[in-house]
């Protein structure tokens, strides 16, 4: 390593300088991609440890701690959460051809529904609780 480059390194770990990470994003565009991923009641967003911390409610209702990232703004839950609620999913099953959707809950992280699919046939559905999809189905 070259003498210049270690002094800076040195004189930057002396300051606390050398690992100290800013955000990025700031704390408007933090409240803005949590509520757009589901989130609601966001409170005590704060930049800390090099990461955004925040408490929000999920779209299913639970209370969660979350972390960003300050760069991306990828969101990390204390939990698994949906970033669907009830009325979305519902509406999803419906928009792909599903009937008599009722029984939308959710449980160990995915939201599970009864309905008749488009064929008629009477199914239970295991929905992505992210983004909506239909990741299983079985005779109900």
């Amino acid at each position: 390593m070259k003498r210049k480059t270690l002094f800076l390194l040195v004189l930057a770990c002396a300051t606390g300088t050398a690992f100290a990470q800013q955000a990025v994003l700031t704390e408007p565009q933090i409240r803005a991609k949590l509520e757009a991923e589901g989130y609601t009641k966001v409170n005590d967003v704060k930049f800390e440890d090099g990461v955004w911390k925040a408490d929000a409610k999920s779209a299913d209702g639970n209370h969660v701690d979350v972390r960003l990232d300050a760069k991306t703004g990828a969101v990390y839950p204390d939990e698994q959460v949906a970033n669907l609620n009830q009325a979305s999913v519902t509406a999803k099953l419906t928009a792909a051809g599903y009937t008599n959707v009722h029984d939308v809950d959710y449980e160990d992280g995915v939201w599970n529904a009864e309905a008749d699919d488009p064929a008629g046939k009477d199914v239970e559905v295991k929905i992505d609780a992210k983004t909506g999809a239909v990741i299983g189905k079985e005779k109900d």
